[in-house]
């Protein structure tokens, strides 16, 4: 009687699990509360934000472009003999104050916006990787537009991946403008999460628009909800601006499209080997950004972007799976909840080559400390292998259960006369069968405070057995198997890709794009 018992409540709770969960009922969802991690102490943070101002005002940053100078030096800055563009403490004190401090990053579906306000955290994608690596073979070979729709129509699908930024480059397109708009137009296509990418020229950011304006209804539905951002290296570290970058900066503020201030400096390369040196330059170099594009548009939507990487000093290589990384982005996270301004860092930048355990470590403490931070957004955070070399299809679906797993620790643990749990323990211990599993809180809560793997594996060694011994890659490997034969989703309508492929050059075939 007992066992029948108990193989009904384990009945109960499968079909509990089946059901289908209201997005605020479930255990984990977009924009849960960071901040509780703090490597620096309140004096760390005004020492640093003390050498940032120093930096700013008396070392400021070279090769400006003429509308960059001209703007900074009208609103109190200084050009000086040396080529170098200042910025006094004043002027920067004031753009932080003034400038956008919550914004939403929209998604195509608003089912995905994203509120950046406060300590609300999001995972997603981003990179250049150059490679995608095949887990049958493991070899290494070339990305192309093809993997990235393919990946984009991956995470359209993953829960835990918050948002879609580019995370390879085309190798397929040799033409740089035909690149950057394939690159829009196979994120657009495969994802209606937000999206992020990058242009080199701005003429083919404009080109872009275009295609944008079209996709949304016109020009004035696009500014009014922006579903693409655009990731902006306007600096070329240590304390140099872009210049090609800088442009394509002030057409991206023109346009009403979101911006993420990139500084990505190398410790011991392009910032300094100490990571307190590092943590300063990166966010000297994006508060410059920023002051620069509120100048242009006052209030404009612009994420900080401090992103100083590790480098294996034995050797000058970026070492993204580092114990140094992971503190030295949290520290980055917890300077932008500082400022009170949306900020970003990157995280999951494993340095193992395959979705191994080396990677699942490195990745398991580095997108940790980066979400805890209380940074709004943690970009590179799935996919990611070889120190941002390569990616794997497969991996965004491992992360994506990892990502989940995160996202509940971020959350903590409630607090309430429910939660505490003493009326239950008397249910159960005085009243009841001396065990919790067909109590109603426990019902309750199943899903509500609990969040399960999905390819991840919690059978007895005797049930992994007999479900066929297989493991986690395995499992993903079938995953991204059945989304890339059956999710072919229409996020642009038939009649407007026509339109697009009559006056852009789309490379991504049609037949493509359908199911076979």
């Amino acid at each position: 009687m007992v066992e029948k018992r108990r193989m009904g409540g384990r009945a109960a709770r499968k079909a509990l699990r089946a059901a289908p969960l209201a997005e605020e009922d479930k255990a984990v969802r977009p924009g849960m509360l960071g901040g509780r991690f703090k490597p620096l102490s309140d004096s760390d943070i005004n020492s640093v934000n003390e050498a940032v101002m120093d930096v700013l005002e008396n070392l400021g940053l070279s090769q400006a472009i003429p509308s960059c100078i001209e703007l900074v030096t009208n609103a109190g800055g200084t050009y000086t003999g040396e080529g170098r563009l200042t910025f006094p403490r004043s002027l920067v004190e004031d753009t932080i104050a003034n400038a956008c401090q919550n914004f939403t990053l929209c998604g195509r579906d608003p089912k995905h916006d994203l509120d950046l306000s406060g300590n609300k955290v999001y995972f997603g994608t981003a990179g250049a990787a150059v490679h995608v690596v095949d887990l049958e073979t493991r070899e290494y070979r070339e990305s192309t537009l093809a993997d990235l729709y393919d990946i984009a129509r991956i995470v359209d699908q993953m829960e835990h991946i918050h948002f879609f930024q580019r995370p390879i480059v085309c190798r397929d397109m040799e033409i740089p403008s035909e690149l950057d708009f394939n690159t829009t137009y196979a994120c657009i296509s495969g994802t209606s999460k937000h999206v992020g990418s990058s242009w080199v020229l701005p003429e083919h950011l404009e080109h872009t628009m275009e295609m944008l304006h079209i996709v949304a209804g016109g020009e004035a539905r696009w500014r009014e909800r922006p579903f693409v951002s655009c990731s902006s290296c306007f600096v070329v570290p240590p304390l140099r601006f872009a210049e090609d970058a800088c442009e394509v900066l002030e057409v991206t503020v023109r346009a009403g499209m979101p911006i993420l201030l990139l500084a990505a400096g190398q410790a011991g390369a392009t910032s300094p080997a100490s990571l307190a040196g590092a943590v300063v330059q990166e966010v000297a170099e994006t508060l410059a950004g920023l002051v620069y594009v509120n100048l242009i548009k006052k209030g404009h939507p612009a994420i900080l972007g401090i992103w100083p990487f590790v480098s294996d000093l034995r050797t000058g290589a970026m070492s993204g799976g580092s114990g140094e990384q992971s503190i030295l982005m949290a520290a980055c996270g917890q300077m932008g909840r500082y400022y009170g301004l949306p900020t970003g860092i990157a995280a999951g930048m494993a340095d193992s080559k395959l979705p191994d355990a080396q990677s699942g470590f490195e990745k398991g403490y580095t997108t940790t400390l980066a979400g805890h931070s209380g940074a709004n957004m943690v970009y590179e955070s799935a996919g990611m292998q070889a120190s941002l070399l390569g990616v794997s299809k497969e991996g965004f679906v491992v992360d994506n259960d990892m990502l989940g797993a995160v996202n509940r620790s971020i959350r903590g643990i409630e607090i309430n006369e429910e939660s505490l749990s003493v009326q239950a323990m008397h249910d159960v211990c005085v009243d009841g069968p001396k065990h919790y599993l067909g109590h109603d809180q426990t019902m309750n809560l199943m899903q509500k405070d609990y969040v399960y793997p999905d390819v991840g594996d919690r059978t007895s060694p005797k049930e992994w057995v007999e479900q066929g011994s297989t493991d986690v890659l395995q499992k993903s490997r079938l995953v991204v198997d059945n989304i890339l034969s059956a999710h072919f989703p229409r996020y642009i309508d038939d009649a407007t890709d026509q339109l697009l492929r009559e006056q852009f050059p789309v490379r991504l075939p049609r037949e493509y794009m359908s199911p076979k």
